[in-house]
């Protein structure tokens, strides 16, 4: 199995991606839409939300209820990433034993999670003239 997004700049800085029968935008620049890393920001925290539900499912938590996750890209010199930190509320009561065990199991579930380690980073091919 495998994933499929088609990415299209007519000019500038944006790009509309196209995802089965989606679209969405994305602008390197963050003046049309989110930029690159907050795009990505997104999808990671996106992706921990489901895998938060299960894991707190696997470790006794039925029901989270609501989940707020306020994320943070912290930036080094090159405005690249150099951290990201969540700041996760729950709407159900859970001790802090818990929230550890549903936080390392979601880590083992989120698929953005492990899509970050440096050992997946892109191949690049380029195709010159393309058009």
């Amino acid at each position: 199995m495998s994933k499929q997004v088609t990415t299209i700049s007519e000019e500038g800085f944006s790009a509309t991606n196209e995802v089965r029968e989606f679209e969405t935008l994305i602008d390197a620049t963050g003046e049309e839409a989110p930029d690159t890393l907050e795009a990505l920001l997104s999808a990671y925290a996106t992706c921990y939300v489901p895998a938060l539900r299960v894991g707190g499912q696997q470790r006794g938590v039925d029901e989270l209820g609501r989940i707020e996750i306020e994320s943070t890209g912290e930036l080094n010199e090159d405005d690249k990433l150099e951290s990201i930190s969540f700041d996760v509320h729950v709407e159900a009561d859970v001790d802090d034993e818990t929230a550890d065990e549903v936080v390392e199991r979601a880590n083992e579930l989120c698929k953005v999670h492990d899509a970050l380690k440096s050992s997946l980073h892109a191949e690049i091919g380029v195709e010159a003239d393309a058009f």
